[in-house]
Parts: C-alpha cells; sequence; structure tokens
C-alpha cells in the first residue's frame, strides 16, 4: 500500500505540471467528492473533530462542513503538486496582502534572537513557508520520516525546492540539537504544532475537552530566548489567509506549559474561524485516540 501511495505522489508532481488548471480543480474537487461518498476511516474521523469544533451543528450542516472540508484539503493538495513548476515571485507578492500581523514577525526578528513559528495543518501551510523564504530567507522545519523511503526524499526535495531546510524527526541525529543552532544564529525554525507525533506532549484543553499536543515550540523558545509566534493559514475563495498572533511569553522553561495551552487556544480562534480549512484527519483528542494513531503525509 506504501508503494501505491509513493506511486501516486510520484504521477501527481509529474501530471499536474501540465494539466491545465480548471481541469485539475474539477479533478480534485470530483475526488474530494467521492472521499465523501465513500465516508472511509479519514472521513469519519474529520466528522468527529469538526463535530468538536461546531458542537451545535446540525446534521446537515455538519455533512456540509465535511464535505466542504475535504474539498480544501483537496486544494491543499492540488497546490502542493503544482506549487514547485509555479512562478514564486508572484505568489509572493500576492501573498504580502495576505498576511495580517506581520508586524509581530517584524518585531521578533529585529530582536536578532530567532523565531519559532508554530502552525496547525490549516490551510495551505507550504505557501506561507514559500512567502516566508521570498520576504526573509531559509528557515528549518521538521518532517515525519514517511515510508516508503523514496516517498520521504520526495517531500524533502519538494519542501527543499521552495527553500526550506528540512530536518527529519526521525532516522537521523535528534533535531533537537540542528534547530537549537538555527535559532541561536538568529535564524526562523516552523513547526507543525497540532498533532503530538513523539507521545512526550502535554494535555491541553481545545474546544471543551482535552487532546494533546507537542511542547518543542514552547520549550524551544525557553530554551533560547527566541520569540514564539502562532500562525494560522487558511484559504480564501481566489488566495489564502495568513495571520500572525502576538508572541506567546515563554521566558523560562517554567511557562513551558502555560505557553503550549496559549499556543493551543490561539489555533482554537482560527480553526473556528476557518474549520472547513483544518485538515485534521487524524486522532487529536485522547478520546479518539488508539494505539496507533493514523499517519499523514502533510
Amino acid at each position: 500500500m506504501s508503494r501505491l501511495a509513493g506511486l501516486w505522489y510520484a504521477a501527481g508532481w509529474r501530471l499536474l505540471r501540465f494539466a491545465p488548471d480548471g481541469l485539475a480543480v474539477r479533478a480534485f474537487r470530483a475526488g474530494a467528492d467521492l472521499a465523501v461518498n465513500r465516508d472511509g476511516p479519514g472521513t469519519c474521523q474529520l466528522r468527529r473533530n469538526l463535530a468538536r469544533v461546531v458542537p451545535h451543528a446540525t446534521p446537515a450542516e455538519l455533512d456540509a462542513l465535511v464535505r466542504d472540508g475535504l474539498r480544501s484539503y483537496a486544494r491543499y493538495w492540488r497546490e502542493v503538486f503544482t506549487l514547485p513548476w509555479s512562478d514564486h515571485a508572484a505568489l509572493v507578492d500576492r501573498l504580502d496582502s495576505a498576511i495580517e500581523g506581520v508586524e509581530h514577525l517584524d518585531d521578533a526578528l529585529a530582536r536578532g534572537r530567532g523565531v519559532v513559528v508554530a502552525l496547525p495543518h490549516s490551510g495551505n501551510w507550504d505557501m506561507a513557508g514559500l512567502w516566508f523564504v521570498g520576504r526573509h530567507g531559509a528557515f528549518s522545519t521538521v518532517v515525519e520520516r514517511l515510508a516508503p523511503e523514496a516517498l520521504y526524499q520526495r517531500f524533502v526535495a519538494y519542501r527543499g525546492s521552495l527553500g526550506f531546510d528540512i530536518v527529519p524527526l526521525t532516522g537521523d541525529e535528534t533535531p533537537t540539537r540542528r534547530l537549537l543552532h538555527r535559532l541561536r544564529a538568529g535564524g526562523v525554525v516552523c513547526l507543525l504544532a497540532d498533532r503530538d507525533l513523539t507521545g512526550a506532549g502535554m494535555a491541553v484543553e481545545f474546544f471543551g475537552a482535552t487532546a494533546r499536543m507537542p511542547l518543542g515550540p514552547a520549550r524551544l523558545a525557553a530554551a533560547t530566548g527566541a520569540t514564539l509566534l502562532v500562525v494560522g493559514c487558511w484559504f480564501t475563495a481566489d488566495g489564502w489567509g495568513i495571520r500572525f498572533h502576538p508572541p506567546v511569553s515563554v521566558p523560562d522553561r517554567s511557562t513551558v506549559m502555560r505557553a503550549t495551552q496559549t499556543v493551543a487556544d490561539c489555533f482554537a480562534t482560527d480553526i473556528a474561524a476557518h474549520p472547513q480549512d483544518w485538515h485534521m484527519l487524524q486522532p487529536l483528542w485522547i478520546d479518539d485516540l488508539s494505539a496507533t494513531p493514523l499517519r499523514d503525509a502533510g
């Protein structure tokens, strides 16, 4: 199955380069609607997750939200497959008008002590990264090592082509050393932080129930004096929305847990405003977690 997935991704990067935009949009939307009709494990989990985000939704409203959520997720993948061949400079110019709260990033960079950016799996976080590289240079980010290895290497090559410095979560030396080096040099680290992949995260209150989220962003900020910023991403009808929240205070290690809850609260604010763009097809809340969580390639 993993080999078939690798072939599917490889085909996407090759074929979408030449497909007309309108055809690609229709094809990915049709695929999303097919996933809704099949109601597989990922779709069912997305429905459970969104039911927590929008607890008062009627069954019909929740069905529509799941459909829109899978269409949004399909749009993310369509953009993943076409982004390497796009005009990056033109996209960065377009994204300039989509950024909210950029003054928080500017102030953090001016301090020169590094910046830790925490994001959820929402909208197109790769597009936010592309904007950052275009305006400020490379940053480091941690990625999960996928199977098969060929698929993992394709994702490393894809994000490397966007200017990201890729740090594997497993398989090499611990990523912490490289991230600390980047931050102590005044650089930037971006981390997807709404899922606890290592099992070492903490319990947070999230939409009225207990979930687990990683402590890494707050720990890195506390260890280096870097500024911790939360960023929300979502789609608009013809583009993207990106929001930098005010800095999260992490003066020392004793405040790491409190800061992690603040990160979760910022995530909740943006997810509640744009629930259809939160691509969480895996168990997140403790009540839903199984011994072997579902994996994703995002």
